[in-house]
């Protein structure tokens, strides 16, 4: 990271957002993205603007036995990436899950544009369903069907909020 002072300010934003992911404060996240944010994950797919809120809005209101730690945050005067483990219980199973996650963003004018994270779905299969990730989680109808499930929830959570 060179020393200008754009650097970091854009460290401290992706700072502060895993900061107030720690607090499960997603109001505080969400003041990090911009309107139209364009996020991305290999569960939820692409997001964009409020959709992407709500995932998080979503995530933390229902996280249970949650942490998280980060590190390797990197900024220049437009991009960033950090790493960062979430470790919290699958309320679907029970089961926990250590999900280790390597996050690039698109920062400009303070805001975060686009963040997408990257982690191995059927690794995080295994750990959320048991069993079936493990024998089934690296088929694309078992992912297609996480990512289903995934946006379904999503979608339900959207329309309770807006409601």
């Amino acid at each position: 990271m060179s020393d200008d002072p754009q650097s970091q300010a854009n460290a401290d934003l992706i700072t502060a957002f895993y900061q107030a992911f720690a607090r499960l404060d997603a109001e505080a996240m969400c003041a990090c993205y911009s309107d139209d944010v364009l996020f991305s994950d290999p569960v939820f797919g692409e997001l964009r603007g409020a959709q992407a809120k709500d995932m998080w809005r979503m995530l933390t209101s229902r996280a249970k036995e949650f942490s998280v730690r980060f590190d390797q945050v990197q900024a220049d005067a437009h991009t960033g990436s950090a790493h960062w483990v979430a470790t919290y219980l699958f309320s679907q199973t029970g089961n926990t899950v250590v999900n280790d996650i390597q996050a690039r963003f698109v920062l400009r004018d303070g805001k975060i544009v686009e963040h997408h994270d990257h982690f191995d779905l059927w690794r995080w299969s295994r750990q959320a369903l048991g069993t079936k990730g493990l024998l089934l989680g690296w088929t694309p109808l078992v992912q297609n069907a996480i990512r289903a499930q995934a946006q379904k929830g999503l979608k339900a959570f959207s329309g309770q909020r807006n409601a």
